[in-house]
């Protein structure tokens, strides 16, 4: 009689999440229990760099203990009050934000796709009761390629098949357009006189870290002032120091009408976004109109405080810029030894490189090196088929940057 074979902790977790969780994800088959600044640990104890950074969420590294620790006095003392009730840390939170960025009003949610769904929302409120749009006539425009979110506000803007598909009817009132490309963006504003606002990325994340030209933002910028339209900025991503500036709109030196804010803004503890904008904007919401339960938790307010003070603290922007200059250096070397590698481009700690299809993995390829990737110890993933995303926590040193490197490199020419 055959015995069965005993199964692995990291099978057995897999397992579990196959039988009873939607299958709405396609992991990399690693499973993960701990994690320190810019390394994480498996269920057998194998360590590795991880350079997704939770698509940039643990910006400030795995645990940091600055932000651990606000997180569990406050836990301690209160977490939720929802908004029914003030609360003693939602106001000097969003005083601390409006500080930092800028601005004169900050509403804070909690995923990036709330923060982009607020901002639309905002957007449309404006356009009736400031531009005077006729009601129910506001169109928002988007540019192809963008990603901010999987609700059917967020795919409704979406050139993606795989984001849309049996999930219509998509909303209304949107136009998409090509990114990186100001004279469609001016014909679009100059066609339609019921256009509220321009959301876009400064820098497209989750379609292969595409960086546009030099003066498009400028040019984004200049356009909305002209036509009175509302410059929306989709930093989720890119935002926070992970382009090597606090904000990737700040290499153009443009301000954008409303800023929206996720992912590092909580340093990995819990989900909190935000959405910036002036008095005029914000102000159009009346109580009632828009909010959420968990939106502004104390809890969410003190570890975004801290996360966003270890930023400047430890000067991880400009961390991100020495660091990034590194790696973009060594991939770029690396281009140089093997048609593999087509391209790099990225900015800060923000980068991918672009992969060439073999004949034996096809569309695959891309996926089968991430799979190589993670057995020397390196944590990645593609996206959009051939393109690899590399985004390490802020906090790497280089010595740490050139390890890294040198597991990219061995793993790409050893393919």
């Amino acid at each position: 009689m055959e015995t069965a074979l005993p199964i692995s902790a990291t099978e057995q977790a897999m397992q579990l999440e196959w039988n009873y969780g939607a299958h709405n994800y396609h992991p990399v088959p690693v499973v993960l229990t701990r994690g320190e600044g810019v390394f994480v640990w498996d269920v057998e104890n194998k360590r590795y760099f991880d350079f997704l950074s939770a698509y940039s969420a643990v910006s400030q590294g795995h645990c940091h203990p600055r932000i651990i620790n606000a997180f569990i006095q406050q836990a301690q003392r209160l977490t939720l009050t929802s908004r029914a009730f003030y609360n003693d840390k939602t106001g000097i939170c969003e005083k601390f934000l409006c500080d930092y960025f800028g601005y004169d009003k900050a509403l804070l949610m909690n995923s990036g796709a709330e923060g982009g769904e607020t901002a639309l929302k905002l957007t449309r409120k404006w356009a009736y009761l400031v531009k005077g749009i006729p009601q129910d006539q506001a169109k928002t425009v988007y540019a192809a390629g963008n990603f901010w979110g999987r609700t059917l506000a967020a795919i409704s803007s979406s050139t993606d098949p795989s984001s849309t598909r049996d999930f219509g009817p998509l909303l209304p009132g949107y136009i998409i357009i090509p990114y990186n490309d100001l004279t469609a963006l001016e014909e679009t504003f100059k066609r339609d006189p019921n256009i509220a606002g321009f959301m876009v990325e400064p820098i497209q994340g989750e379609a292969g870290v595409v960086v546009p030209d030099e003066g498009y933002l400028r040019g984004v910028r200049e356009l909305c002032t002209r036509y009175n339209v509302l410059f929306i900025a989709d930093e989720v991503q890119t935002g926070i120091g992970r382009t090597g500036k606090r904000l990737a709109c700040d290499y153009e030196d443009v301000k954008p009408d409303l800023l929206v804010l996720g992912k590092a803004l909580s340093g990995g503890t819990m989900p909190v976004s935000a959405v910036l904008t002036s008095d005029e904007v914000m102000l159009t919401i009346k109580p009632g109109e828009h909010g959420s339960t968990y939106g502004g938790n104390p809890l969410a307010c003190v570890v975004t405080m801290e996360a966003l003070q270890v930023v400047n603290d430890e000067n991880l922007a400009d961390n991100a810029m020495a660091m990034g200059e590194v790696f973009r250096s060594r991939m770029t070397a690396l281009s140089q030894k093997t048609e593999l590698v087509k391209s790099v481009r990225g900015r800060g700690l923000l980068n991918a490189i672009v992969i060439t299809e073999r004949p034996e993995y096809g569309k695959e390829t891309a996926w089968e090196i991430c799979l190589k990737l993670r057995d020397n110890g390196l944590l990645t993933k593609p996206t959009h088929g051939d393109k690899i995303r590399f985004a390490p926590p802020l906090v790497i040193n280089e010595d740490q940057m050139h390890e890294a490197c040198d597991i990219i490199e061995k793993t790409i020419l050893n393919f």
